[in-house]
């Protein structure tokens, strides 16, 4: 990588173009949920997204190693695991509060 001066945003997404709806169904089969999508009325925009990452290879010479849905996958579980480590702790915090109580 040459960083050498160079300073500014720069893009880090998929360069893989997706819908809203796409990305959805992705979620749901990651999370192994199955929900009703529901959209809404709304003004006409794009038909999909996709990060332009010709900056950031250009000034740092980085490019995205893994694809969008195995980086949502990846996104999903660490979340998860997020959360999970969260309760644990308000678990400990609550447990200390009674035994402090009593």
């Amino acid at each position: 990588m040459n960083s050498e001066n160079f300073y500014g945003p720069v893009n880090i997404g998929s360069e893989e173009m997706v819908t809203i709806n796409q990305l959805t169904h992705y979620v749901l089969e990651i999370g192994n949920k199955n929900l009703e999508i529901s959209c809404v009325e709304s003004p006409l925009g794009v038909n999909g997204r996709n990060s332009d990452n010709k900056l950031i290879e250009e000034k740092l010479g980085w490019k995205p190693t893994t694809n969008l849905k195995d980086g949502l996958r990846k996104l999903y579980f660490w979340i998860n695991k997020q959360i999970e480590l969260e309760k644990e702790q308000q678990t400990k915090y609550q447990q200390k509060i009674l035994v402090k109580e009593e």
